[in-house]
């Protein structure tokens, strides 16, 4: 089973950091894009930062200059390093990815977008 698993979210206070954990696990060749999307409540899920297979980046305008987005190949992981965090930045984290992976099937390979379950964030004193 093919799947996103993160970790690394807790509470933490205003000008804090915090790093999040996202494991791709499964049959996995290769992936495309991952990357981070959050949602705090009452409002629309947004994209954070991801990070293409050929290593471009992007983060939203609101964390520029706070946020790092880096993978690890040999562990199928991407880490979201979060620095001078704000109140606002309150919110479940997901892990979102477009991984390619080994089907049984014809074709032998495919591709396919997944969530993970997200990991809760506060920022407060």
């Amino acid at each position: 089973q093919v799947q996103v698993v993160e970790s690394g979210g807790g509470l933490v206070q205003p000008g804090g950091s915090l790093t999040l954990s996202c494991a791709a696990s499964g049959r996995i060749f290769s992936f495309a894009v991952m990357g981070w999307y959050r949602q705090a409540p009452g409002k629309e899920r947004e994209l954070v930062a991801n990070i293409t297979s050929d290593d471009t980046t992007n983060y939203a305008d609101s964390v520029k200059g706070r946020f790092t987005i880096s993978r690890e190949n040999a562990k199928s992981t991407v880490y979201l390093q979060m620095n001078k965090l704000k109140p606002d930045d309150t919110a479940v984290y997901y892990c979102h990815a477009i991984l390619g992976y080994y089907t049984n099937s014809i074709p032998p390979r495919s591709w396919m977008p997944l969530w993970g379950k997200g990991t809760l964030v506060t920022v407060s004193s």
